[in-house]
């Protein structure tokens, strides 16, 4: 007993030991120059009105001199207010919440893949792998898909894009008062389907935009596409002032059904389900009162010079001439690999300088003095209060649950999301973020960094800052689940 209470005291003792670094590294100017303000402002109160009177004289200050200074303020400060970015506000945003009738318990999706495939070894393969999936009883998949067998036909994929993209246009339509002739720009987002006209002119098309509105039309680009999407927003409310722009971020599964045999493409039939998700992003001041955040960094990283991890997630015919996207076995090391190149960016953005200090140190040191010493990991539990990592799989959120030294809390979001709605694509981040708003978490100050993978192989990040404390909704994509969250999901489901 005395020496686990020699060890407690010691862990304690520690860590108010990293604290008072902390504290002492982040305020340095401010416990810096609060002495010598104090200092300054005791000296002159000492001084009687004649001294001070003669303190100014002896500057020898006249009226030009006085003129020059306050015009070189204002020019500066001018200058100033001119260059900086516009901000970039998120209103508000919808989730698509498909309905009970396109509901994949597990049973129906093993009964229809039997009924599929006449491989045993597939089907055994499939059940393996949603045992340990981390996908729940009630994920969805589109009606085309629940045919025997699927009808992957332009048609159905059609119909899907426009009832998973409308009902959540519509929903954000109601949320916030939006009226088609306010919206300026506009970006959708979808990898794997498309079509001609493409699915922003089909939502021109429903919603009568405006002829010259701003439209961008993105695919191939996999799941971190939305991210994307949001970057080019922002950029486009860099040069086009007072304006709004619609972000639309989705997946249409209808024609991306892989009706083979080889297990590498047989995974995305596992893990995809139904999903979308409508963002409002303005540059208006106005809206600045009402809007839930405010957008801070965007940070994209690339890897496709690199072979490996340009193939890692490939779209191609396998032996018999069925089409479906290949998961590399290296996809984990590779996305690890695109995570620490994209970290190491947006690390000085937002981490503290304490972390920067001792990361530096450690990296210094390593070069200097022990190439063995382990590379710091810096707490970005101090820069973000809230984590959103794209729910691509268990083994996605378990890897960077590890790399960044997260909680179970921190990774709750994207662990009940997988386990609620599946692997949405570009879209999950956004079901992640709607359930922190439903568990009440949200705060005025709070910051939430959003990280997405995808194809090519890229790994991109968003962070924002919360400017108002968020209701717990009343209606939303987990209105009707919500208090049975979180739920204690196992390693393994036996089917």
């Amino acid at each position: 007993m005395p020496a686990a209470g020699g060890v407690f005291s010691g862990s304690v003792n520690l860590k108010y030991v990293k604290l008072g670094y902390q504290y002492l590294v982040n305020h340095f100017l401010t416990l810096l120059l609060v002495p010598v303000m104090a200092t300054t402002a005791l000296e002159l109160a000492r001084l009687g009105p004649g001294e001070l009177l003669s303190l100014w004289r002896s500057l020898e200050l006249d009226l030009v001199h006085i003129l020059c200074s306050a015009f070189l303020v204002v020019f500066v400060g001018t200058v100033y207010v001119m260059s900086r970015p516009r901000p970039v506000y998120l209103v508000d945003y919808a989730c698509y919440k498909p309905p009970a009738s396109c509901r994949v318990p597990f049973a129906t999706f093993m009964e229809h893949t039997r009924l599929i495939s006449d491989d045993d070894k597939s089907v055994r393969f499939q059940t393996r792998i949603l045992e340990r999936s981390g996908l729940g009883e009630d994920t969805c998949l589109p009606p085309a898909n629940h045919y025997i067998p699927p009808n992957p036909s332009m048609e159905a994929s059609r119909a899907e894009a426009q009832l998973v993209i409308f009902s959540a246009i519509d929903d954000l339509v109601r949320r916030t008062g939006l009226k088609p002739k306010d919206i300026d720009i506009l970006v959708v987002n979808c990898s794997l389907f498309s079509p001609t006209p493409s699915l922003s002119a089909m939502i021109i098309n429903k919603y009568k935009l405006r002829s010259n509105i701003r439209s961008f039309n993105l695919s191939g680009m996999g799941c971190s596409a939305g991210l994307i999407s949001i970057d080019l927003a922002r950029d486009m409310l860099q040069v086009h002032p007072n304006s709004n722009a619609l972000v639309v971020s989705t997946e249409i599964i209808t024609p991306n059904f892989y009706q083979g045999s080889r297990r590498d493409m047989l995974l995305p039939n596992c893990l995809f389900r139904m999903g979308a998700a409508a963002i409002l992003l303005s540059n208006r001041r106005r809206e600045a009162h009402r809007a839930k955040y405010r957008l801070v960094h965007v940070v994209r990283t690339h890897k496709g010079a690199d072979d490996r991890a340009y193939r890692c997630v490939y779209q191609e015919e396998d032996e018999q001439g069925f089409s479906g996207i290949s998961l590399s076995k290296e996809l984990m090391a590779i996305a690890g690999d695109a995570l620490k190149s994209n970290i190491t960016t947006i690390g000085p953005l937002v981490l503290p300088m304490s972390e920067q200090l001792l990361f530096f140190f450690r990296l210094v040191g390593r070069k200097l003095v022990n190439k063995s010493w382990r590379p710091y990991i810096p707490d970005f539990k101090l820069a973000f209060e809230h984590f959103c990592i794209h729910a691509g799989g268990r083994a996605v959120i378990d890897e960077l649950q590890k790399n960044l030294q997260l909680s179970a809390r921190h990774v709750e979001a994207s662990r009940m999301t997988l386990h609620r709605f599946g692997n949405t694509s570009s879209s999950s981040l956004w079901y992640e973020l709607a359930y922190i708003e439903a568990k009440g978490r949200m705060r005025r100050g709070d910051r939430v960094w959003q990280i997405g993978f995808g194809s090519g192989f890229k790994c991109n990040s968003a962070v924002w800052k919360c400017l108002r404390t968020i209701k717990t909704p009343t209606n939303g994509p987990w209105d009707d689940c919500i208090h049975r969250y979180p739920v204690d999901i196992p390693e393994v489901v036996k089917l």
